[in-house]
């Protein structure tokens, strides 16, 4: 049993509890009269706009699961490639909103999305199949992840803002690791030289480990396996993974070939 891993029903309570911990860290963040329209990472984004976006990412979720219980119709994907552009504009929509009342709701947003999470069964929590608004249909627990990523970056992105030095909590970059790897399958550009290469990816963490990674026509696979033998390792704590991996860094430890790891690198759109 993987407490810790967070596709598997035996890792539910841990990433709700730091999903909480996340959560309650950007509410503090975002309380301060003068940090509603204090710059953060996310260019053209102040914190206002930081709680609008988890205020329209958390209610599209209930969407989902209602349609995945039979209450709604699931629209196609929208994909991954104009999500930035769709949720700036969901975010600004919200602008007018007052401080108070758009706080009031993310936090009653965010208890609600918990007791949705926190009532799956263990049948449901990777067999339960929810629509993904960019996406497309992705198991239940994902969605627990998708709450941590918003919690976990964006309280990041407010703390980046203010210019003071500060890192990622390592629960929550520890739990969004095997993640990060999904995120690079889902966001390799359209018309990328796919011409077959492989590199290694080596992550500290308790979920971290020694990587394959493969590109090629169809895409990028990846598997737990030695690294020798590899043109090109790179090296990654686990915060350091998740930053890079949605573009908030350029990190990592390159040993051996740097072209090639360049070459993987940039293969990818950040979001």
């Amino acid at each position: 049993m993987n407490e810790w891993d967070a596709t598997s029903y035996a890792g539910k309570d841990t990433i709700l509890r730091v999903v909480r911990d996340e959560a309650e860290r950007l509410f503090d963040l975002a309380e301060p009269e003068e940090a509603w329209e204090a710059p953060t990472a996310c260019p053209g984004w102040t914190t206002r706009d930081v709680v609008a976006h988890i205020v329209d990412t958390t209610e599209g979720y209930f969407a989902a699961f209602d349609a995945a219980r039979g209450g709604g119709d699931p629209a196609g994907a929208y994909g991954l490639t104009g999500m930035g552009a769709r949720v700036n504009e969901q975010a600004v929509a919200l602008r007018g909103v007052p401080q108070k009342e758009l706080l009031d709701r993310l936090k009653t947003d965010f208890e609600r999305m918990q007791t949705i999470l926190r009532d799956l069964g263990e049948d449901e929590w990777g067999g339960l199949t929810v629509p993904h608004f960019y996406m497309g249909p992705l198991p239940a627990y994902f969605f627990a992840a998708g709450q941590l990523m918003d919690y976990a970056v964006h309280s990041w992105d407010i703390r980046q803002g203010s210019g003071r030095a500060h890192g990622l909590s390592g629960e929550a970059a520890d739990l969004l690791v095997p993640f990060m790897f999904v995120l690079w399958q889902s966001t390799v550009k359209a018309g990328a030289d796919l011409t077959p290469f492989e590199v290694g990816v080596r992550v500290g963490g308790v979920n971290g480990g020694d990587f394959r990674v493969s590109m090629g026509s169809g895409g990028m696979t990846y598997r737990k396996e030695s690294l020798d033998g590899l043109p090109a390792v790179i090296e990654f704590d686990a915060g350091s993974m998740v930053l890079t991996t949605f573009g908030r860094s350029n990190s990592g430890t390159v040993r051996g070939d740097l072209a090639l790891a360049d070459r993987y690198l940039n293969l990818f759109f950040r979001i």
